[in-house]
């Protein structure tokens, strides 16, 4: 293949060279292929291929009941899996007309933000190695490791926790874990501020990502993109204010946006800047769920049969995970397991957006693009 460039009023032939970056490959986050047509270093076009992770998720859900589909979704995003299971208990809860304890509700706000923020943790670390900066993954690590030494300590596991049950929680959470994650709280405010002088404010950092990979609100809303990246090209839309689920309308926090560092809204250092705002407001909410279930009893779960059948019916429910809206679509015939199930994939969205933006970037500013997105593939093919 052979592109025309035209200077001096001279038109130069050039070949294109196709390289192939994945699917197994550090700046592609997951088992995803892009198949770059280059010349020299400028990208021409960029094909993204998924599919190398799809193990027929959805289908497998209809097969199963109600209960069992939660450790399925948990497979979903592997790195933010209290906020898959989140979405899909409120959703067959909602369905099934399914009252849950408050004191369930404020449990499954501090896990869906601990979670939020071990998931812009991950973000933060691997985009630092993107650009070419080891050290703050080091540091991301290091406090991502004690909210999972949290989860492990409910749920027993480090990864996947089926935690988050249809009706509450499978387990409370003890009055020495609340003294162990206001002590969380309170060194990490002290991290953040370190974070940005390690790297938010970092030179080569803003250098590298500042007017890179812009993708402004229209572009956004062309590809119904969500979530860090909507947020960072200037849109205050984030569904735990506008539209509110389990109890988020109680607790005070604000939604961070894209500023434009160099006068340009939307780039991969708003997107970056976003996430880390975002784990400022998730320490806020942590703390005033920690004072609520001090100051509350009640229990963790509500009964509901062994066996859940949910009346016939349809429901569409999203929520708001760390890289985007989730959503659930489920349509119920009245027995033990769903007839339908599908989820709409924020990360999805997200890499179907690349091919437009990538012609006409040098490759390095790709891979740059790429990691500001904060893909997941188990959550993209499903």
């Amino acid at each position: 293949m052979s592109v025309e460039f035209i200077g001096n009023d001279e038109k130069i032939k050039s070949e294109l060279l196709t390289v192939n970056m994945g699917p197994q490959h550090p700046a592609t986050h997951g088992v995803l292929r892009v198949e770059i047509k280059t010349d020299s270093e400028i990208v021409a076009e960029a094909i993204p291929h998924i599919g190398y992770l799809h193990r027929c998720m959805e289908k497998h859900c209809e097969n199963a009941d109600y209960r069992a589909i939660v450790p399925f979704v948990d497979r979903m995003d592997y790195l933010a899996s209290m906020n898959m299971e989140l979405g899909y208990a409120i959703t067959i809860e909602k369905l099934a007309s399914i009252a849950v304890p408050r004191r369930a509700e404020v449990i499954r706000v501090l896990v869906s933000e601990l979670q939020r923020i071990a998931s812009h943790l991950v973000a933060f670390g691997t985009y630092g190695i993107d650009i070419g900066a080891f050290t703050p993954f080091l540091y991301a690590f290091d406090q991502r490791e004690k909210i999972i030494s949290f989860f492990e300590s409910i749920s027993g596991g480090r990864l996947l926790y089926n935690y988050i049950s249809i009706g509450g929680v499978s387990r409370d959470v003890s009055n020495d874990l609340i003294v162990g994650l206001e002590k969380f709280c309170a060194g990490f405010e002290d991290q953040l501020k370190m974070y940005d002088t390690l790297l938010t404010q970092n030179k080569i950092f803003i250098e590298r990502t500042a007017n890179v990979g812009v993708m402004d609100k229209d572009y956004c809303y062309d590809y119904g993109i969500t979530g860090p990246v909507l947020r960072g090209a200037g849109v205050e839309w984030d569904l735990r204010k506008k539209k509110p689920y389990s109890i988020y309308n109680e607790f005070n926090f604000e939604v961070a946006v894209g500023k434009g560092l160099k006068g340009c809204v939307g780039d991969c250092w708003d997107r970056y800047y976003v996430r880390m705002v975002e784990m400022e407001q998730s320490v806020k909410i942590i703390k005033q769920a920690l004072v609520k279930l001090r100051e509350e009893g009640g229990e963790f779960t509500t009964k509901v049969p062994r066996v859940i059948k949910v009346p016939v019916g349809e429901i569409y429910m999203r929520t708001e995970c760390p890289k985007g809206e989730l959503g659930y679509h489920i349509i119920s015939d009245g027995k033990k397991g769903p007839y339908r199930f599908k989820v709409k994939s924020p990360c999805f969205t997200n890499v179907s957006a690349l091919g437009e933006i990538a012609p006409g970037m040098m490759i390095a500013d790709l891979v740059a693009t790429i990691g500001s997105l904060d893909i997941v593939l188990g959550e993209v093919d499903r």
